[in-house]
């Protein structure tokens, strides 16, 4: 058994096949799930991963609960789930998943807190039929019915079906199907509905009642983050490098420049004033000669 996700819903809309017909499908957003805490047999009597997503504010949490992040040298989470795996499907520490981790055409199981529909009645709550819609019935139309005997037993059996609060409780869809992966969004098309309102959060997991796929990465799909974070701190030292010396050249060029500028400005100065004095000689010999 492989550990679940954490996904986004998104909303519902949707898709075509190559025969134009149309699939109603879910799309789930992966935001990045990292592996916070690796659960030991030894230890804590089980093997489960607990997975981590959303981003929190580190003033928001809690001491306890920011120590458990700097235990594993995570960033704080929003949300926590624990997922039960086998020995051979552990994974490490500070590893963060990719969406890749499920395949098309592969069966999951969703599960999620339904919408809460506040304070419902029977037959919006169990479906029930309601009385007769006649002359005989009045009033209590859409009512339950009787709740049980009289005196014998005399109260009303736990459990009855009654009017009382409707939704808001965790519910699962087994058996749906992954018809689209979108690895560039990190975006899941699943068929069907799933419980849960716009932007919430659902548990994602290999469906219990079906076979994984041999196509299913094992012992997960990760992304390779450390390998992105290296290029990145070498294009920025490249970038830095590559500034500086942009900057030296530039200022190279315009001392040069600025060189050029004061001795051709020297020349050009000595030069006119050699052809003043040259004039001025000439002019002053040619009237002589006339008086």
């Amino acid at each position: 058994m492989r550990s679940g996700l954490i996904l986004k819903k998104m909303g519902m809309t949707r898709i075509f096949d190559n025969s134009g017909n149309s699939f109603p499908v879910t799309v789930l957003k992966l935001e990045e799930n990292q592996v916070v805490k690796v659960l030991d047999r030894n230890k804590n009597g089980y093997f489960a991963i607990q997975v981590g997503t959303g981003k929190v504010k580190t003033k928001n949490i809690g001491k306890a609960i920011r120590g458990h992040f700097a235990k594993s040298n995570v960033e704080p989470k929003k949300i926590l789930k624990e997922f039960r795996v086998d020995e051979d499907m552990l994974v490490e520490e500070g590893k963060i998943f990719s969406i890749n981790h499920f395949s098309v055409g592969q069966k999951i199981d969703v599960s999620g807190v339904s919408h809460g529909k506040g304070f419902s009645g029977g037959m919006k709550r169990h479906n029930f039929a309601g009385l007769e819609a006649t002359h005989g019935v009045s009033i209590s139309h859409r009512s339950h019915g009787s709740t049980g005997n009289s005196q014998d037993p005399g109260r009303v059996w736990k459990g009855k079906k009654m009017a009382g609060q409707y939704g808001n409780v965790n519910k699962t869809i087994q058996n749906l199907i992954v018809l689209q992966i979108n690895d560039v969004d990190d975006l899941l098309y699943v068929k069907g509905s799933v419980p849960g309102p716009k932007n919430g959060y659902l548990t994602v997991r290999d469906a219990i009642k079906s076979t994984l796929p041999e196509s299913a990465l094992k012992p997960a799909g990760l992304k390779n983050n450390e390998k992105s974070e290296i290029n990145i701190s070498n294009q920025k030292e490249i970038f830095q490098d590559e500034d500086a010396s942009i900057k030296t050249e530039n200022v190279e060029v315009k001392n040069e420049q600025s060189n050029d500028q004061k001795v051709t400005g020297k020349t050009i100065t000595s030069g006119d004033e050699s052809s003043n004095s040259e004039i001025t000689d000439t002019y002053k010999n040619t009237i002589n000669k006339e008086v």
